[in-house]
């Protein structure tokens, strides 16, 4: 019973105490007529101040927008600058049978080296680094793009293709770099 009691007590408590929240804001509207106009002051001139600086964000957003169409064009004059350094490029289809002779878990890693070891041939690396060993000049590197390796990779390790037609580019410095051939 002095639970119940205890009870009693704490919501009659918390029902006073609601009813002052209430009383307080009755009396404030009462009390204010002054009040009122000032807080309609302070409205407008936060929503004054709120203004530039939702305008100052707009600019902010288009400032970002007109650098990225800045880097767009350097990008693109980047580009054909690595297009004008290219000296040779020539289409090859690689045979890559020879890879399904190797374990099932061990034929795409070798279709791979395969590539590599065509494209050095073909593209004559193997020679120039022979030659310009005695220079310490920087060996030229064999670059193969990401599409090259999803499409030996595509079927997983245990299924590369037969044969891949790719687009072999050598620019000023030696470096090879192989891609798809187009239509591919």
């Amino acid at each position: 019973m002095a639970k119940e009691e205890n009870e009693k007590e704490a919501k009659e408590a918390e029902e006073g105490q609601a009813e002052e929240i209430q009383e307080k804001p009755a009396e404030a509207a009462k009390e204010t007529g002054t009040e009122e106009a000032k807080t309609e002051e302070t409205l407008e001139e936060l929503l004054k101040e709120e203004e530039p600086t939702e305008k100052a964000a707009e600019t902010e957003e288009e400032a970002p927008a007109e650098a990225k169409e800045e880097e767009r064009p350097a990008k693109e004059e980047k580009a054909k600058k690595k297009e004008e350094e290219i000296v040779e490029e020539r289409i090859y289809t690689v045979p890559l049978g020879k890879a399904w002779i190797m374990p099932p878990n061990k034929r795409a890693p070798r279709a791979i080296r395969m590539l590599k070891v065509f494209i050095t041939k073909h593209m004559k690396l193997a020679a120039r680094k022979e030659a310009e060993g005695e220079e310490e000049e920087e060996a030229p590197v064999l670059v193969i793009s990401n599409e090259v390796n999803e499409r030996v990779w595509g079927r997983g390790i245990q299924k590369p293709p037969r044969k891949l037609r790719v687009r072999a580019a050598k620019d000023k410095e030696g470096n090879v770099t192989v891609y798809l051939a187009e239509g591919d």
